[in-house]
């Protein structure tokens, strides 16, 4: 019995959720069809579905699933695995997942840390556009302190909601 099938679940309540939430994904920046793939896999019980049914729940293409789940992967929303004597993937949503998408857009705040310091020093940290770089440089450094407590703390705090994982 699939999750959307489960006695006490409204399929069309569920698809609706996904929709709503998707939209919502949407609007903070994340393409749509990613954003639905993601929606329908967050709402599943198991947290994964094959292409067959994540097609068949949002009546997508195989293509449209594919291109969808491959953007997620690259960005850590994701994982594939294979089912066991099988050709056929699965599609993962993780109870981290938040994290590892944070996680990851730290090691991004890295990087542009890095390339603005090298602005500064090629700009010149007396200048307009160095000073500009500097306090961006700084928001950034920032950030990234603050990103690493706020995650410690979620740790704590999800321990003591769901236990430990």
């Amino acid at each position: 019995m699939t999750d959307e099938k489960a006695p006490d679940r409204d399929p069309e309540a569920v698809s609706k959720f996904v929709e709503s939430f998707a939209a919502q994904l949407v609007e903070a920046g994340l393409q749509r069809m990613p954003a639905r793939v993601f929606a329908a896999l967050l709402s599943s019980d198991a947290g994964t579905l094959t292409s067959s049914e994540l097609g068949e729940r949002l009546k997508i293409s195989p293509a449209a699933v594919s291109g969808a789940v491959r953007y997620l992967a690259q960005v850590h929303m994701v994982s594939r695995e294979r089912e066991p004597g099988s050709r056929r993937e699965r599609y993962r949503v993780h109870a981290d997942q938040w994290y590892e998408a944070l996680t990851n857009r730290e090691a991004v705040i890295k990087r542009w840390e890095h390339a603005l310091r090298e602005g500064v020093d090629s700009l010149g940290a007396t200048t307009p556009a160095g000073r500009r770089l500097a306090e961006t440089l700084a928001f950034f450094e920032f950030i990234d302190g603050e990103i690493v407590a706020m995650m410690e703390r979620w740790r704590v705090h999800r321990e003591k909601l769901f236990g430990s994982q």
